[in-house]
């Protein structure tokens, strides 16, 4: 089966340049020219990817993106943003909102192939192992389950988007040692993007939030300043001695998401 992508963009030109070089190069290619209604297709067709244009009539792009990743059955949908706003602090807020990759208009048709293709890779990765056992990568108290996208972290699942769990493999593999941004961009993006240190820097503090007790503080996931980033996780007694502060923090986030759901409600 041919790879099916959702393209939402309100701009009819645009949508059949992307549509047309997309299908010519092997992929099924569903169309929304509005956010409703790309909301509705991705639920429909649940498709392997979602090019979203930021600025799109009735739901703008940034809110659909929240949407889908509050969604679980859009949640693990990778979604590669599509825009004219190319500023540091417009990719930060597309990946704050829960976008995989972004591309800023005029890009290159080529470029914008490379780019799904490495998403679509990090997204179909084959479970490794023998015996068609899935991939699990432990160390101290996390694994990683790469069939779900999961960690599991201190006995309890965190949910990972994509790019949050290919970013956290990377470091795992060279646990303790410094990982250069350089080898991060192209081991985890699949490309190397010129100096975009930002588009590290929003995921590791997504990972922050998710792993460390005080993401203020890091304790496991270390910036050597300069250098790169550094996983440090830990291993016997010290885990017992972290254990009841993860739990504790644990807790304190569930009841603030149960205190804010019921003021929204």
């Amino acid at each position: 089966m041919k790879p099916c992508i959702l393209l939402i963009e309100d701009d009819q030109d645009m949508r059949d340049l992307v549509a047309g070089h997309l299908e010519h190069t092997g992929f099924d290619v569903q169309k929304a020219e509005d956010g409703i209604k790309g909301q509705a297709l991705a639920l429909q067709y649940a498709p392997d990817l979602i090019l979203l244009d930021l600025m799109l009539p009735k739901v703008d792009g940034l809110t659909l993106c929240q949407r889908l990743r509050r969604d679980e059955r859009t949640a693990g949908i990778p979604i590669l943003m599509i825009t004219a706003l190319g500023g540091i602090k417009d990719k930060v807020t597309g990946f704050n909102s829960g976008a995989d990759d972004y591309i800023t208009k005029p890009f290159d048709l080529e470029e914008l192939q490379v780019r799904i293709k490495a998403l679509l890779r990090r997204t179909n990765r084959a479970p490794l192992g023998s015996n068609n056992q899935p991939e699990i990568l432990n160390y101290g108290p996390l694994t990683l389950v790469p069939e779900r996208f999961e960690a599991i972290w201190f006995e309890s699942p965190v949910r990972l988007t994509h790019l949050e769990f290919e970013l956290l493999h990377c470091l795992m593999q060279r646990h303790g040692q410094t990982v250069a941004p350089s080898l991060i961009l192209k081991e985890v993006w699949g490309y190397e993007p010129d100096d975009d240190i930002e588009t590290i820097r929003v995921h590791v503090r997504h990972l922050r939030t998710k792993l460390e007790p005080d993401p203020r503080k890091p304790r496991f996931i270390k910036t050597v300043y300069g250098a790169g980033y550094c996983l440090e996780l830990p291993t016997g007694e010290k885990i017992k001695e972290i254990e009841p502060l993860i739990t504790q923090t644990r807790e304190s986030r569930s009841n603030k998401n149960n205190t804010d759901e019921r003021v929204i409600a």
